[in-house]
């Protein structure tokens, strides 16, 4: 069955990403305080309303800053694990409740799948593919629950209790989880490639020429798809940087709007971001459904095997 075979590989994905994403030195880069002293003590507040580029740490262990952001992947890894065990705990012919559930979102995600890259690579890849994508879904209605962002430690000003450190941040709000997601996939398609095409197959893949020249043409070809394959080779390190900036920009800047909307007009703040919480919902959809969609076809333009030219037939 797709869905008990899935729910094995499911958690062990969620922990691969929580793991990189929580690794020493990830923090550092672009979520670290430069303030190393008191983790709670407050900070001016810009004039603007919004999140701060960086997740803000809310304490340290073993000197490793746990951010906001980390407390909300953690508090969503765990969510996906426990549900998924839940749901196959005790699998049944005539499944119902939250079997039924798990296993229709397991099974169309894998239909789907099917369909971009074939029976094949799905089923070496879907458990990636799938995990990505329900949590990135997840992450993304996740931060869309009142509290994120809005329950913290701050300061008393004119307007009101100001919120400096927030305890939760959305999770895909931070670059360290969207890059953390996006190297994850960059060394698993390096493996798919390998193993798909061999180390000889994946550099013709990448530099031999296509189609059929003879003569001068065959020269002509050889130096231009070697020239393709030199651009093809940064394309594809810059694909990570895509992907993670694309998750986090779309995510960083939704939030953002949100919490722009709440204190425009202060009378008005419980009100004017209702319709733009729906607006959130359709986002955080489409932006799992795009991260997952350009990381199976990066993979199959990488494994698709050409099918063999028919010889013609004597008549």
């Amino acid at each position: 069955m797709v869905a008990h075979k899935f729910t094995l590989r499911f958690g062990a994905a969620l922990l691969l990403f929580v793991a990189v994403f929580g690794s020493p030195g990830s923090g550092a880069v672009f979520a670290q305080s430069t303030d190393k002293g008191a983790v709670r003590t407050a900070k001016p507040m810009p004039k603007e309303h919004g999140l701060t580029q960086e997740a803000v740490p809310i304490t340290r262990i073993f000197g490793l800053p746990i951010t906001n952001s980390m407390v909300v992947t953690w508090i969503t890894a765990l969510g996906l694990i426990l549900f998924a065990r839940y749901a196959t705990r005790k699998m049944k012919q005539v499944p119902d409740g939250a079997q039924n559930f798990w296993e229709w979102l397991v099974e169309s995600l894998h239909t789907f799948l099917e369909g971009v890259i074939g029976a094949h690579l799905v089923q070496r890849t879907f458990w990636f593919f799938a995990s990505v994508f329900i949590f990135i879904l997840a992450a993304n209605w996740v931060g869309l629950i009142p509290g994120v962002g809005t329950v913290g430690w701050g300061h008393q000003a004119a307007e009101g209790f100001k919120i400096d450190q927030p305890l939760f941040r959305g999770a895909n709000a931070d670059l360290n989880l969207t890059l953390a997601m996006a190297l994850v996939f960059f060394a698993c398609w390096i493996v798919w490639a390998l193993q798909e095409q061999g180390p000889i197959g994946f550099l013709k893949e990448l530099f031999a020429p296509k189609g059929k020249s003879d003569g001068f043409m065959k020269v002509v070809m050889v130096i231009v798809f070697f020239l393709v394959g030199c651009l093809e080779i940064v394309s594809i390190l810059f694909r990570p940087i895509s992907l993670s900036f694309r998750l986090y920009g779309n995510t960083f800047a939704g939030e953002n709007m949100l919490e722009t909307m709440s204190h425009e007009f202060p009378g008005l703040g419980w009100l004017l971001p209702i319709p733009f919480y729906f607006l959130e919902l359709l986002v955080g959809l489409v932006q799992a459904m795009v991260f997952m969609l350009l990381t199976a076809v990066f993979t199959l333009l990488i494994c698709q095997q050409e099918e063999a030219e028919p010889e013609p037939t004597q008549t």
